[in-house]
């Protein structure tokens, strides 16, 4: 439509700019639409007489018929006969401007962290600090190796690579396209798997990111998954409900989510009971893997509570990948259709995700329901999941993670990291035994992998609280919670040894590491009695100088400085 000779007396209330001399004569009648004129070049307006003195004058501007005036500085201009300040307004030559800019953005952009940031400095350099005099039993959480922290501090981290290798959105990523191609090839080679039968995408974000990029590829809106109850051990990716109902993860919101549970008496999974459920529920994705979970996973049994239910068979290995790739864990390759995993974790590599997926023909005979399909029938799971990861959730892959994780991968092939992975093992049993000689509760016992779960109920503590306490003793670990007929329980911590096992500790160290949580433990249980469980009361009764706690804070950086941190010196 055109609007130029509408009749419409509609203005847009903005005043004209005043004629130039060459169009006085052109007037607009009343009450037509005038048109708007945005910016008027500078006028230099006389300050006496009407004549220019040479000292300051005004600089006045029209916009959008606003008038507005400003002071003209004649002492910066540059006293040249060619350029008179009054006509031109520059207050240096354009070669000199250039080089001042340009000398400024160099200066800026090779600044090191200190000179560029020296607040965030002293606080990087303060968690620097925590790192090295502190004891990590986080078990997912881990010290990367030099080579992983150059790299991601390195200059791929400029490049957009939006697309996989040889199908860019963008140009100039042929040596991006060589890392990510590297990065699968050692993907695939660590945890020995056949190339014809197994694809790789390395791009996800994190295990989170990986695990719904899966359901997104495979899954419409409101279909059915199904995974280990976050209370029995699983993870919040798998979905997860709030005892009120409430939808927590994306992955209970955007699908329907059902858990299966372990045994509340022995700390097992009840293979009984999930298969019931499963038939029942009919999941069109069947996920075995979890958070804190420290015995084996009976994949076989999964295999084939799978089939008969029609699903998908995802393993979700985060926790224990470093061990799978070392064969200190059975593996789920032989059964699962797809594995996903964090980088860092036990596999001690960058934070980001991966996922593994089958490829090619089926195998004729995998159930119930499979073998009745055609026997030539192929996995179709790449493209899906390809496309899920981009464009569907994620933009441009973070190419310092791909080539830090490239790296990881290369290592994870060594024998140095199976004997690394053996120890970590070795020394979750043999704290697993310190706990239990002093008559503390394990689930189920013990553990079959890195991680440890101590129930501190029978020692009638809060889980919060203890994990408070060895925090403020330089201990980090995290807790964990138990169901019950009244709600939910923070009543355990999670125990993990890859990160100290990184530092070099061995099964003596964890010895005495036992004797340190175990005097949390008494300081925590004296705080208790002395000011009440509640939290509230709890933190009240932390303040001010604790003397058992700065004690043990001192025999713990005592021990732990005298271990090396790899990645960095202090």
């Amino acid at each position: 439509m055109d609007l130029t000779h509408s009749p419409s007396n509609l203005s847009l209330g903005f005043m004209p700019a005043s004629p130039s001399p060459s169009h006085q004569s052109e007037q607009f009648s009343e009450g037509q639409a005038q048109p708007i004129q945005a910016l008027e070049p500078l006028q230099f307006q006389k300050v006496e007489n009407g004549e220019d003195s040479g000292e300051d004058s005004d600089v006045e501007f029209r916009i959008l018929g606003h008038c507005i005036k400003r002071k003209r500085e004649t002492e910066s201009m540059p006293s040249s006969s060619n350029s008179h300040p009054s006509k031109t307004g520059l207050t240096s030559s354009p070669e000199q401007d250039m080089e001042t800019r340009q000398a400024a953005v160099r200066s800026w952009g090779n600044q090191s962290m200190p000179s560029a940031d020296a607040e965030l400095f002293e606080i990087m350099e303060k968690e620097k600090k925590r790192q090295v005099n502190g004891i990590e039993l986080i078990a997912s959480e881990n010290f990367v190796c030099k080579a992983v922290m150059e790299a991601l501090g390195s200059h791929l981290t400029n490049k957009y690579s939006e697309g996989m290798p040889g199908a860019r959105y963008y140009g100039g990523n042929q040596f991006i396209d060589e890392i990510e191609t590297l990065c699968h090839q050692r993907a695939l080679a660590a945890f020995n798997l056949d190339p014809e039968n197994w694809g790789v995408n390395v791009q996800p974000y994190s295990c989170t990111s990986a695990n719904f990029a899966v359901y997104t590829g495979l899954l419409l809106p409101g279909d059915r998954i199904m995974g280990l109850d976050t209370l029995s051990g699983g993870n919040t990716s798998h979905g997860y409900y709030t005892p009120n109902g409430r939808k927590v993860s994306g992955a209970s919101i955007f699908f329907d989510s059902l858990p299966y549970k372990v045994n509340s008496q022995t700390g097992y999974i009840d293979y009984d009971k999930l298969e019931e459920r499963a038939l029942d529920f009919r999941p069109k994705i069947l996920i075995c893997g979890g958070s804190s979970y420290p015995r084996e996973w009976d994949y076989a049994r999964f295999r084939q509570i799978a089939d008969k239910c029609g699903a998908v068979l995802l393993c979700d290995m985060a926790q224990i990948s470093g061990l799978i790739a070392a064969k200190e864990c059975v593996s789920p390759f032989d059964y699962c259709d797809i594995v996903t995993s964090t980088t860092h974790k036990s596999l001690r590599g960058p934070r980001g995700g991966i996922i593994f997926y089958r490829k090619g023909s089926k195998p004729r005979k995998r159930g119930f329901l499979l073998s009745q399909g055609i026997e030539c029938e192929q996995y179709d799971l790449e493209e899906k999941i390809n496309f899920a990861v981009f464009p569907s959730l994620q933009g441009g892959p973070h190419n310092n993670h791909i080539a830090a994780l490239a790296i990881a991968l290369k290592q994870v092939a060594m024998p140095e990291f199976k004997a690394y992975m053996h120890q970590v093992k070795k020394n979750a049993q043999a704290l697993g035994c310190a706990l239990l000689k002093r008559k503390c509760r394990l689930v189920t016992g013990g553990t079959d992998n890195h991680l440890l779960l101590w129930d501190l109920r029978p020692l009638y503590l809060s889980g919060k609280n203890y994990e408070k306490v060895c925090e403020m003793c330089h201990i980090t670990l995290n807790t964990i919670v138990f169901s019950s007929d009244n709600g939910c329980i923070p009543g355990g911590v999670r125990i993990g040894t890859p990160a100290m096992t990184t530092r070099g500790c061995l099964e003596g160290d964890f010895e005495t590491i036992a004797d340190y949580l175990l005097r949390a433990a008494q300081i925590t249980s004296a705080i208790q009695r002395d000011h009440g469980k509640s939290q509230k009361a709890f933190l009240k009764g932390l303040q001010g100088n604790n003397k058992d706690i700065l004690e043990l804070r001192t025999r713990v950086e005592t021990f732990a400085s005298q271990f090396a941190m790899p990645g960095f010196d202090m």
